[in-house]
């Protein structure tokens, strides 16, 4: 599919104009993992919300999220109900600093910026497609389609992202290699399930992957897969109600947060889960599922929303103590249950139901 923007009041001069601007800015960056400090902490401090940095960004409820690696501009992606791809350029001010698309025609549960090339944003949606929108190439190449599941999440399984693993709502997995030719996977894996919400691939062992089914977490080992009759390698037992996602810590991968839809979202230690301290994470049925995920700059830090008044978005060390809150009463006054952290600087990107962004910034 070709990159044309949906805003009819969008030339295709601006549209080029924003594309080269996202090529430009696509050099992958050195990233640094600091320890826990109070450096860190005041760094939280330090962000604020402005009123510019507030916008529509789509039409309609966000399910994703992904924020572009570039340290010198900040790029924010959302994906949402109806299949729509919102980019936005904070640094353009202007009309031509935000270009949505329709890659695809169901929500677009994932999304993330190719670690190895950020030229290359890949979605995946409740359509069954997987897509590689190619900035270079103005186009959304489909990079794995399935006419009998819905897709629910993916990640990367090589760190030069040719190789895919791509989770179902029906449970099953597939591994998709993006170097041989068609739109087919190299196995579909049953995994005695009945749903996967969230895959996440381990940073250090990539062959481990933990999987969040409808009221389970599994670690698997990728080599094992097959058809059917798969068992995972460990089982992180202690959910009392249905889970929303699991992911590993982003360095060492020795911890893995999760979230249910209880009060009480868990992480968990290298010998067992701990819960946090009351958390109310029943959003009900207008709001996107909360999904904590790790700050990519801290071993030991995540970020989740809130459904506390005044609305806030959160961070947690994994000791369960919360290290600080981004409230702004005057900007923020909706539910951001989709959130993202900039991998190098203090940029935090929350996402409501009705298609808003709101930048967190220093």
């Amino acid at each position: 599919l070709q990159m044309i923007a949906t805003s009819e009041n969008q030339s295709h001069e601006l549209t080029r104009e924003f594309l080269d601007t996202w090529t430009r800015i696509s050099q992958v960056p050195l990233v640094i993992i600091h320890p826990f400090c109070r450096r860190y902490k005041a760094g939280l401090n330090d962000m604020v919300l402005h009123e510019e940095a507030v916008r529509k960004v789509v039409k309609n409820r966000i399910y994703s999220l992904a924020i572009h690696p570039s340290e010198s501009r900040t790029l924010v992606a959302a994906g949402d109900k109806s299949g729509g791809i919102g980019l936005w350029d904070l640094d353009c001010p202007s009309e031509a600093g935000l270009c949505v698309f329709m890659p695809h025609s169901q929500p677009v549960s994932c999304m993330y910026f190719s670690p190895f090339h950020p030229a290359h944003l890949l979605s995946l949606s409740h359509d069954g497609t997987v897509r590689c929108g190619d900035v270079t190439r103005a186009v959304f190449e489909e990079v794995f389609r399935s006419e009998e599941y819905s897709f629910s999440s993916f990640d990367f399984l090589a760190a030069d992202a040719s190789t895919l693993l791509v989770g179902a709502w029906d449970g099953d997995v597939a591994v998709v290699d993006r170097r041989t030719p068609g739109t087919g996977c190299e196995l579909s894996a049953d995994m005695n399930s009945r749903t996967t919400r969230t895959v996440h691939v381990h940073p250090v062992n990539r062959q481990y992957f933990v999987a969040a089914g409808a009221g389970n977490v599994c670690v698997y080992d990728v080599r094992r897969l097959k058809r059917s009759g798969n068992k995972p390698v460990s089982s992180l037992l202690g959910h009392a109600k249905s889970v929303a996602s699991a992911y590993f810590s982003p360095v060492t991968g020795s911890r893995v947060v999760t979230t249910t839809q209880s009060l009480t979202p868990l992480f968990c230690s290298p010998m067992a889960f701990s819960p946090l301290n009351r958390h109310n994470n029943n959003t009900g049925r207008w709001l996107t599922r909360f999904r904590a995920v790790w700050d990519p700059k801290q071993e030991d830090c995540f970020v989740v929303c809130s459904m506390a008044r005044p609305r806030q978005i959160e961070v947690f060390q994994a000791t369960g103590k919360r290290v600080h809150s981004f409230l702004n009463e005057d900007f923020l006054g909706s539910v951001c249950s989709i959130n993202v952290m900039h991998p190098t600087k203090n940029v935090l990107a929350g996402g409501n139901s009705s298609g808003r962004l709101h930048v967190f910034t220093d």
